[in-house]
């Protein structure tokens, strides 16, 4: 764990990439302490006098919705919203295809493979098809958007965690422990599932950009978060149609979610390079 904080350290882009990471999570978790105003506040003074959303300024720094609520206020709101989606579907996600791709992969025979088919019919559906699917069959809220996307995004952690897990298989010290006479669970707990930590790591960590993103796609499109409370996306949803005359509403959120993700990519970029003895003194 030192070698990994010490390479991320070496490395100016992760830095910089961790600093936006923690500046985000500091300001998501601190966001009832630091907004000037209450995320659903309409000031009397928040739309010009034709009705027309405010631009930023000293008063309102990222300027004022449609609705005249401060913007600023709406995104440190939303911040939680989305990094919350983000950390619990992904999270889910990756323990749901650990736990297919270990059994699939340490069992084979007929449960491996019938593991591995309704991974791969998963799959071969669109993902963003399919979490529209289904966040327009159920009721959109922060915790079904989340397990729509959990339910989407496991199948590459299966898939990668299966490989890995029928190389280990064939390796010699797992071959010694069962004619030892070791219980599955023994072998699955002390000698394979160590084995598949940086894996999960890694994973954890790039998965909470696709996620974050996929969240804002969702509630652009309608089917995510609800109004009025407030995530990137549907902040971006509700102010499309003033695109020319108030961008700041839809290039501030955007320019967030791109700096967010793209932080989260780098960092998990870094971890697999770091942890992945293949990938170990490669520029």
């Amino acid at each position: 764990m030192k070698r990994v904080l010490l390479g991320l350290v070496r490395r100016p882009s992760s830095v910089l990439a961790l600093g936006i990471i923690v500046l985000v999570m500091i300001l998501a978790v601190f966001a009832p302490w630091i907004a000037p105003h209450a995320p659903d506040a309409q000031p009397f003074d928040g739309l010009s006098p034709d009705g027309a959303p405010l631009p930023p300024s000293m008063q309102y720094w990222f300027g004022t919705d449609t609705l005249g609520r401060d913007l600023l206020s709406r995104l440190l709101f939303g911040a939680r919203t989305s990094l919350l989606i983000g950390l619990v579907s992904n999270g889910v996600a990756v323990v749901i295809g650990m736990i297919v791709g270990i059994v699939a992969g340490y069992t084979s025979g007929f449960v491996g493979n019938l593991l591995m088919r309704f991974t791969d019919l998963m799959m071969a559906f669109p993902a963003l098809l399919l979490a529209i699917v289904l966040a327009a069959l159920l009721h959109p809220s922060l915790w079904i958007v989340a397990m729509v996307i959990a339910l989407v995004n496991w199948v590459q952690v299966a898939r990668i965690v299966y490989t890995e897990t029928r190389g280990l298989v064939a390796r010699d010290f797992i071959t010694a422990q069962e004619s030892l006479g070791a219980s599955h669970m023994r072998i699955l707990f002390q000698h394979i599932a160590p084995h598949l930590v940086s894996t999960a790591i890694v994973w954890g960590t790039l998965g909470i950009a696709t996620t974050v993103l996929l969240e804002a796609t969702l509630s652009f499109l309608g089917v995510g978060v609800q109004p009025p409370q407030p995530s990137w996306g549907n902040i971006i949803y509700e102010s499309q149609s003033y695109f020319q005359s108030a961008p700041w509403l839809v290039f501030v959120p955007g320019a967030i979610i791109l700096a967010t993700a793209l932080s989260f990519n780098v960092v998990g970029d870094s971890l697999r390079d770091l942890l992945d003895p293949t990938q170990r003194g490669r520029g």
